[in-house]
């Protein structure tokens, strides 16, 4: 009986595992494109962004970041996405290292410049997937007076140190959570919220990486449930104690 009960309990757990990984990202096919980079050589012209995350060196996003063009931005859902980045040798073996790739984090938008042709300095307009990336990162696969070279790219899983971190910004009556740090699928479909006094309550995303909720939580721990884009869900209990402030950040021991 013993016996049976043991094994029934391994299976409902292999069960269970094996869901909650079921839809977890893998990497996508090879894709052209083309990238180009910015920010200086120790990328400090790459800090903030339209992702929202602040100085990328203490939130762990480092120099191998990149800016994403409209096709591949989507609105800020993508902030945080992994790709791995192929110099393409083959199209061009004067500027790119042959056999050289480097795994980037999306954490900025590189808009859309209609003044010029999309071949001649409109790298980033639409329809156009384009890469402007962090200097040291570009330098990876390319030779720097290059400029911009074909790549050959594909979503990869984010491999993070550490935990999801969450940083509350904002005022009573609104608090505007960023996010970050999130490996696995690196971007976030959805947002829940809860006080050690409320019940759950959904969050929307203000910009980029950043998720509001207008309830008045001062005074109470918070819990965050997240998806990820790929489906995966997990929530982090009381990850911020009832003493939070706003402009804290606090890290979970949960990671994706």
């Amino acid at each position: 009986m013993a016996k049976t009960l043991l094994l029934a309990s391994a299976m409902a757990l292999a069960i269970c595992y094996s869901f909650t990984k079921a839809n977890a990202l893998t990497a996508s096919g090879w894709t052209k494109a083309h990238a180009t980079f910015y920010g200086g050589s120790d990328a400090s012209g790459t800090m903030g962004g339209a992702c929202g995350y602040g100085n990328l060196y203490s939130t762990g996003y480092g120099t191998r970041t990149a800016a994403l063009s409209t096709a591949l931005f989507n609105d800020g859902a993508s902030c945080g996405q992994c790709y791995k980045i192929l110099c393409d040798y083959q199209s061009d073996s004067k500027w790119c290292i042959k056999g050289a790739s480097v795994t980037i984090t999306a954490t900025n938008f590189c808009p859309p410049n209609f003044a010029l042709p999309n071949n001649n300095g409109g790298w980033c307009n639409p329809p156009l997937q384009h890469f402007d990336m962090a200097q040291p990162a570009w330098e990876k696969i390319g030779i720097y007076k290059g400029g911009i070279v074909p790549v050959l790219f594909q979503r990869v899983p984010c491999k993070k140190h550490g935990g999801v971190r969450f940083t509350v910004n904002g005022r009573d009556y609104f608090e505007l959570v960023m996010i970050s740090n999130v490996a696995g699928a690196g971007s976030i479909q959805s947002v829940s919220i809860k006080g050690s006094k409320t019940s759950w309550m959904a969050m929307s995303r203000n910009w980029g990486a950043n998720w509001q909720s207008n309830a008045y939580l001062n005074g109470q721990s918070l819990s965050f449930k997240i998806t990820t884009t790929d489906g995966v869900s997990k929530e982090f209990d009381s990850v911020v104690p009832s003493s939070w402030g706003f402009g804290q950040t606090f890290s979970s021991s949960l990671q994706f």
